[in-house]
């Protein structure tokens, strides 16, 4: 697979030989253009950066790549070893510091690996940045560099227990009765740093722990992704454990979904829904969520007597709407939860605790929790993209469907009379167009992406 380049960072898949798109090469290049943009930002002064991995084994690699090529150019580096995306975020800003790299690929396959890049905020870097970057690394301007004073690594293996503890500080996280309640969970960690985080956080809840791949080895037992068709094994063991709910993360833990007592699939369109309803029941403000996440948050929001606002896809459009408009809570419907007032970043941990203290106030069962809800269904698909003109596909749509609302910010999304509609965009992350679509039934949602599929088959 090609080399994917994007404010998300560089993202490739590792084979160990001429075919690994991130290879040897690209990490040295790529860190050293990061480095050195930090520097042009940072005169005169020794840049600071943090450095966190997931539980992929080609992580630790990448990591010892990172800090030879960071110590050359004379910085001081604090390797967390295994954290979280929003755990690496949230030390970055507790600490100061003037950027970091989360080594993960987030949801994609074993195979795969990324550099996740931040600034001094804890935030993803943004797309000026972006370029900024690609820049120097076309014109190679690092090359003299590695002539600096040597650097200093600093091991700092606390920074999820940091970060546990500054979300456990927040006056909305209902710690004492949540204690009370002794729920039982059983959690998916996808044999990765969730593996470690989260039951960390619910021990300290007082709630029971299964554990299940939860030891972070990178051994991806199944899809990483937390979607219903991956989650089966934690389905069963909900049931088979008579557990108040199940919890699923991605390796890097940003992304969030959860299961019922019953074993069934909460929704992780609804982990972002039921956050906000909680959230909105002690805050009034503005929310956000892209434009490929359930209309669920918009009506919940304006029930409410609040604003909502759309962006367009990626955490970093998000985080920008959800400036721009002071939002109290937004994120994607992917299970990504940010909320401001800790920090600006998808966390799936901060999620958990809005969702129990939600669960536990509301004092029902997870199933009863989501029977709370508009019940609208989402199909997920996607296209292989190889060429493919944009431009022309989404021409021809718009001719076809003129008399729909027609939203062209991220893509394509098409808003149907009957309030159901499709999105087309083009993945940050992998070499795809994604198509969502939401109806009020799954067999509609799943027909509108078909047929959009075939429409675009046939153009």
């Amino acid at each position: 697979m090609p080399l994917i380049k994007s404010i998300s960072g560089i993202r490739g898949t590792l084979k160990g030989d001429k075919d690994s798109s991130l290879n040897t090469d690209v990490i040295k290049n790529f860190t050293s253009s990061f480095i050195l943009h930090l520097k042009n930002i940072n005169k005169n002064k020794i840049i600071s950066i943090a450095v966190g991995r997931d539980g992929r084994v080609s992580g630790k690699k990448i990591s010892e790549i990172i800090c030879k090529v960071s110590l050359k150019m004379g910085i001081k580096i604090f390797d967390l070893g295994y954290s979280t995306t929003p755990s690496v975020a949230v030390f970055i800003e507790k600490e100061k510091l003037d950027g970091g790299i989360m080594i993960s690929a987030s949801h994609n396959g074993i195979e795969w690996n990324a550099l996740k890049l931040f600034n001094s905020k804890g935030e993803f870097i943004s797309k000026d940045d972006f370029d900024n970057i690609s820049s120097i690394l076309e014109k190679k301007s690092f090359k003299n560099e590695d002539t600096n004073p040597v650097g200093t690594i600093i091991t700092n293996s606390n920074s999820i227990e940091q970060h546990i503890e500054l979300i456990l500080s927040h006056s909305l996280v209902n710690i004492n009765k949540i204690k009370k309640s002794k729920l039982k969970a059983v959690v998916d960690g996808i044999n990765s740093t969730g593996g470690i985080a989260v039951p960390r956080l619910l021990e300290i809840l007082n709630v029971e722990v299964v554990k299940l791949n939860c030891k972070p080895n990178g051994n991806f037992i199944h899809d990483p992704e937390p979607l219903e068709r991956n989650l089966v094994e934690l389905s069963k063991s909900v049931i088979k454990n008579n557990a108040d709910l199940g919890i699923a993360v991605d390796p890097d833990v940003d992304r969030l979904a959860f299961i019922d007592e019953r074993g069934q699939y909460f929704g992780e369109e609804y982990t972002l829904v039921a956050c906000a309803d909680y959230v909105l029941s002690n805050i009034s403000g503005p929310t956000v969520s892209n434009l490929s996440s359930t209309k669920a948050l918009k009506e919940l929001t304006e029930m409410k007597g609040c604003d909502y606002f759309y962006s367009a896809v990626g955490e970093v459009n998000v985080v920008e709407m959800m400036k721009k408009k002071n939002a109290v809570i937004g994120g994607e419907g992917n299970g990504g939860i940010i909320f401001p007032s800790i920090h600006y970043g998808r966390d799936a941990l901060i999620g958990i605790v809005l969702f129990l203290s939600h669960l536990v106030e509301k004092n029902c069962s997870v199933s009863n929790l989501r029977k709370q809800y508009p019940k609208y269904y989402m199909a997920k698909k996607k296209m292989n993209i190889s060429e493919v003109s944009f431009e022309e596909i989404f021409k021809k749509l718009k001719m076809k469907f003129s008399d729909c609302k027609i939203i062209e910010i991220d893509g394509l999304k098409i808003n149907f009379k009957d309030t159901s509609w499709v999105h087309l965009r083009k993945s940050n992350t992998e070499e795809i167009i994604r198509v969502y679509s939401e109806a009020d039934s799954i067999t509609k949602a799943n027909k509108i992406a078909d047929k959009i599929i075939n429409l675009v088959d046939n153009l």
